[in-house]
């Protein structure tokens, strides 16, 4: 970084995926982070569903945050997805690639995908 302009650029690209973390849509996306999700790969599903849910157009609608422990140690990395009057979808051994097609089948499509669910997961 050599000037103000270039912090300044910097700063406006990461913003919305901070205002994306933090805001209040009607959808909650929540990745357990404990030291068992990091170690099993949760950073990157993290970062995958804040860039995937920017560029799917539902940063109004839908928030992505973190968490500590889920208590579910064997299935991470644990994500977990919370609607208002609908029963929370745990999403697990989540990766990056299934990231995209949660978003764009449950976020997007209301369609939740039960082959990484823990129902699935057995």
């Amino acid at each position: 970084m050599k000037s103000l302009a270039e912090l300044q650029a910097i700063k406006d690209r990461m913003r919305s995926k901070i205002v994306l973390r933090e805001g209040t849509g009607e959808i909650r996306v929540v990745v357990g982070m404990a030291t068992c999700g990091i170690a099993a790969g949760a950073r990157p599903v993290l970062s995958a569903f804040v860039e995937e849910v920017n560029n799917a157009g539902l940063s109004g609608q839908v928030t992505v945050s973190q968490t500590g422990c889920v208590g579910l140690c064997q299935y991470e990395p644990i994500v977990e997805v919370l609607e208002a009057g609908k029963d929370k979808v745990t999403y697990v051994k989540m990766t990056p690639d299934k990231v995209k097609e949660v978003v764009e089948k449950h976020l997007k499509g209301g369609n939740v995908v039960t082959a990484y669910t823990v129902a699935g997961a057995n």
